[in-house]
């Protein structure tokens, strides 16, 4: 146990020491700390997009999700996949908007495009409160991995606190660069850990990949094949569709993607990136595994499944090991998140409100919010119960809201308008907050309608009512407003 813990306590320092030294002397104005002054090669931006793709969802929420519900993980491993397909043609030409007008954030893409601040501004709203579950996220699978692999030693609360200001630290220190930096060590270390123990489980318990599979097929026969209401083949569907589409919408990853030197860089990572979710499978054949071996287990308790087989089946050293990689996984997206959560409250909250505001007051405030971000995050971390796949789904369903007035906005004659744009996003959330708020489904409020109906993800319906009132809106406001700059490039 003594050697778990030295082990996490060296990844936690660790990221430190190297997000503090990826300062490099560098003055932190608006533009190094947020976008890194626009130089990250291929190989850099590739490990900041990866640090913040592959989080403790891809960890534990992916583990945890094949262990309790078996065929319906592997939208996991669909979805990724595909937004990059999408990525290849949508981020260059979203950077070299930016560069040309020195924007820093997604709200200021909107505001800039459609000519409207109230668009920045609602767009920035909406970035926020998407965050907070996607932060909620890293935290509370940061305090399941330090208490498993802590052998209870260190309670969730404990690491939770300690996690958060150790990320608030170098966040604040060194912006950007500092998760870019710590994503290079935490990306080897997922990898080697995912692999080795999605290949070795297996063997070790079942003689094999293959008669893990037969073992599973034989105690659980539906459990990798979709089920016929619930999680159907209709529900798998549109929930890659909605996770694809805003696979880029999460402010941190569209802000991310301004750190790059050229417009290649995507297509490059593009490319390469959809090698990187065939780890995923490895992490399925954990939660397949632990379906058997540590039975039992429900709901958030899914969560621990991946941790609780490595704990029965490794020695204290090779638990700490894992638990140092499963660490940063919770680290470096956090960071992500904690800076562009507290970069869109100073620059497109208070600055719209303040017009007067300098970069260095914009930047020095941000930094300021990153502790009362990380605050926020760690309370919710400790006080809350859902899945960590629920909390993220939750998060995209309200970012891909931001995805059809985005590719409208590419168009070289957009036939949205700021007001249709505004409208189509609103509606859209509050369907989605309709639904969160009163635990409702489509079934459930329509039953009569074709099963494949009822079981829509609830996030592509409300997509879908977006685009209905994005356009109609447009269309009526069409000779009233016009967007600011209509050419995509």
């Amino acid at each position: 146990m003594i050697v778990a813990l030295i082990l996490i306590a060296a990844s936690a320092a660790g990221a430190l020491a190297i997000g503090v030294a990826a300062r490099s002397g560098k003055e932190m104005g608006l533009e190094q700390w947020t976008v890194a002054g626009r130089g990250f090669g291929a190989m850099l931006v590739f490990l900041l997009l990866a640090g913040e793709i592959y989080t403790t969802f891809s960890f534990l929420g992916a583990s945890g999700y094949a262990y309790g519900l078996g065929a319906p993980a592997y939208y996991i491993l669909a979805y990724g996949t595909l937004a990059y397909i999408v990525s290849y043609f949508m981020l260059p030409p979203v950077w070299r908007y930016a560069r040309r007008h020195h924007l820093v954030s997604q709200p200021d893409f909107f505001a800039h495009k459609y000519g409207s601040p109230a668009l920045g501004v609602l767009v920035a709203l909406v970035g926020v409160v998407a965050l907070v579950p996607y932060l909620v996220l890293q935290f509370t699978g940061l305090g399941i991995i330090v208490q498993a692999a802590s052998y209870g030693a260190i309670p969730k609360a404990v690491s939770i606190i300690i996690g958060a200001a150790v990320v608030t630290l170098y966040v604040v220190i060194s912006g950007v660069r500092g998760s870019a930096w710590t994503s290079i060590v935490k990306d080897a270390m997922i990898i080697l850990v995912a692999v080795f123990i999605g290949l070795y489980l297996p063997v070790h318990y079942f003689g094999g990949i293959t008669p893990m599979f037969t073992a599973v097929t034989q105690a659980k026969p539906a459990f990798l094949a979709f089920a016929a209401t619930g999680k159907s083949v209709s529900w798998f569907v549109s929930t890659v569709m909605l996770t694809a589409l805003g696979f880029f919408m999460w402010p941190h990853s569209f802000g991310a993607c301004y750190t790059a030197r050229d417009a290649n860089v995507f297509r490059k990572n593009a490319i390469l990136l959809p090698l990187y979710q065939l780890v995923l499978l490895f992490v399925f054949f954990v939660g397949f595994t632990a379906s058997l071996v540590v039975p039992g287990l429900k709901g958030a308790a899914t969560n621990m499944a991946l941790l609780k087989i490595c704990v029965a089946a490794f020695p204290p050293w090779v638990v700490g090991i894992i638990g140092a990689a499963g660490v940063l996984t919770a680290l470096v997206p956090g960071s992500l998140i904690m800076m562009t959560s507290a970069t869109l409250f100073s620059r497109n909250f208070v600055a719209i409100m303040r017009p007067g505001q300098s970069d260095e007051e914009t930047v020095r405030l941000a930094k300021y919010l990153v502790p009362v971000v990380a605050i926020i995050g760690a309370y919710f971390a400790i006080s809350g119960s859902s899945t960590i796949v629920a909390l993220l789904l939750m998060g995209y369903s309200f970012v891909t809201q931001l995805f059809p007035s985005l590719i409208c906005a590419l168009l070289r004659r957009n036939p949205v308008t700021a007001p249709g744009a505004f409208a189509g996003i609103v509606a859209g959330v509050a369907v989605v907050v309709y639904f969160t708020v009163t635990n409702e489904t489509i079934g459930k409020l329509l039953p009569g309608l074709p099963e494949f109906v009822r079981d829509l993800n609830i996030g592509s319906a409300a997509l879908l009512l977006n685009v209905v009132v994005m356009l109609a809106v447009s269309a009526v406001t069409a000779r009233a407003y016009a967007t600011a700059d209509n050419p995509a490039e």
